[in-house]
């Protein structure tokens, strides 16, 4: 690995967690109302644990990203593993949007079905140019296919 780069790490901090933040402005405040009047399976985890584990998740992301970003000259997978980057960010944005925001839940699970496949692609163009970007990246795959199923049971128990 080169040098680490304070800056560039920074700005995938910034960009990676600015999602996380936005999206939390149209969650939270659905959380105690919205959210808290809808049915859901009895292993829904308590509303207080999603903050800190996407924290933690988008933080995982932004070293994932920088880490690609570092290796960006010795490989010509670079453009192909920021478009996909961006795209899985943006479907992971637009779920807290149409969940929360719309309170679509069908409309929702379409979105985190591509989500879930978005990430495989990503984690398998990062492993093209770093292992370690691509493990960084399993955690949020197991908690967006968790983040499904919940999803999916939410939307059979509020039909």
């Amino acid at each position: 690995m080169n040098k680490f780069k304070i800056w560039p790490f920074v700005i995938s901090l910034l960009i990676t967690l600015s999602i996380g933040t936005v999206a939390g402005f149209v969650t939270t405040p659905q959380i105690s109302t919205w959210y808290a009047g809808l049915n859901k399976p009895l292993f829904n985890p308590p509303d207080w644990s999603f903050g800190p584990a996407w924290t933690l998740l988008y933080i995982m992301m932004a070293i994932a990203a920088y880490l690609v970003w570092d290796k960006r000259h010795k490989s010509n997978k670079y453009t192909s593993a920021c478009i996909i980057y961006f795209v899985q960010l943006l479907l992971n944005f637009l779920w807290s949007i149409v969940f929360f925001g719309m309170h679509q839940i069908l409309g929702a699970l379409v979105i985190i079905g591509l989500l879930f496949f978005s990430i495989m692609i990503t984690i398998a163009v990062f492993k093209k140019i770093s292992k370690a970007a691509a493990w960084l990246l399993a955690p949020y795959l197991l908690w967006v296919a968790f983040a499904g199923v919940l999803n999916f049971d939410i939307y059979i128990l509020n039909r």
